[in-house]
């Protein structure tokens, strides 16, 4: 079979510590192999084909709703993640369809507004004694196991679920996994999600006008690059060498490259990410986020409208199904739905 000859060349090629699919640990549930994929190429493929994937395309990366058609959005901080995952896995020898698979479906779990709904959604849920709280790397593994197919899942198997739940390091963690579990493959995913973000985020914030190229310390410039493509390229070509010379010990970095990108990662948060005008647009983000919370707290209480439309029945606590809800919208739809809970209408006469 087609799928055979694909896992003959895994075992054959890749290298000894790269991850091989003939040998995964397997799916929560056991199907029958495909004639033609891989089992790291069947997740791949079901996470492309779901509707949190699609709905990524309208949920901000950065900026908020910009007027621009150049910024990027989530689906494409996605993609760009996957193919910077791709370029390195494949000059690793590593599986290259198991570090897509996790790239994919890395930011499945993200609110509407980036972060700043994360941080909202979060908040609240906490404050009315949700101690779980909201972790999108947390939703993202909960809508590949559960929410997606109506309930289904998607049945992914356990290397592209780890590596989904162990991609995140938040604003302030360390870059580079020292996670014995998770693999090598896993561990790319974790580190190219920052390469494109740093790189893409400075890029938007130039095309913004919150940065111009004379606010960029010349240290990135002479360090890492002057254009997005050689950023890119410093610091994949940085990973590939450091990785090989260290022997596949962990996905590496050189540490002086490495200082830079954390660097260039504390100038964005200074400059960019808590922006003064960024952050009055994303407080009002977080607004929408929490009333639509609460409001849908209150009405299925009540067994109101909006709850029997929206928050969909189960043996779950209301507060983990309304945030489901929310986590899921889009920027624009949970816009619209604020709007038309709390915004009044003009009086038409009847």
């Amino acid at each position: 079979m087609i799928r055979e000859t694909h896992e003959e060349f895994e075992i054959n090629y890749l290298h000894p510590k790269a991850q091989k699919s003939r040998f995964t640990r397997g799916r929560k549930k056991p199907e029958k192999p495909c004639s033609v994929r891989t089992e790291y190429q069947r997740d791949r493929d079901r996470i492309i084909h779901s509707k949190a994937f699609r709905r990524l395309m309208h949920k901000t990366q950065v900026f908020l709703a910009p007027s621009g058609d150049h910024y990027r959005t989530r689906l494409t901080h996605t993609l760009e993640v996957s193919q910077i995952s791709r370029t390195i896995a494949r000059a690793l020898r590593l599986n290259e369809d198991l570090t897509e698979a996790i790239a994919l479906g890395h930011d499945l779990g993200h609110t509407p507004f980036g972060h700043a709904g994360e941080e909202a959604l979060d908040a609240v849920l906490r404050e009315i004694g949700f101690r779980e709280g909201f972790a999108h790397e947390v939703q993202s593994l909960r809508i590949v196991d559960k929410l997606e197919k109506d309930g289904m899942g998607l049945n992914l198997t356990w290397e592209v679920r780890e590596g989904i739940l162990k991609h995140s390091k938040g604003l302030h963690g360390e870059i580079l996994s020292s996670d014995d579990k998770l693999t090598l493959e896993g561990q790319i995913v974790r580190l190219s999600d920052v390469i494109a973000y740093v790189n893409h985020d400075l890029d938007d914030a130039m095309r913004a006008g919150l940065l111009k190229l004379k606010d960029i310390p010349e240290k990135f410039l002479k360090g890492i690059g002057r254009t997005h493509a050689r950023r890119i390229n410093t610091l994949v070509l940085d990973v590939i060498e450091a990785t090989i010379e260290k022997d596949y010990s962990r996905i590496h970095m050189h540490e002086e490259l490495y200082s830079l990108l954390l660097e260039l990662r504390e100038f964005l948060k200074e400059s960019v990410y808590f922006h003064p005008e960024k952050a009055r647009q994303f407080e009002k983000a977080k607004g929408i986020v929490r009333s639509l919370f609460l409001h849908l707290l209150e009405d299925c209480k009540k067994d109101g409208k909006l709850c029997r439309k929206f928050i969909k029945e189960g043996e779950e606590p209301v507060e983990r199904r309304i945030a489901d809800f929310i986590a899921g919208a889009t920027d624009r739809f949970a816009i619209y739905l604020y709007e038309e809970i709390f915004i009044p209408r003009p009086w038409e006469k009847l």
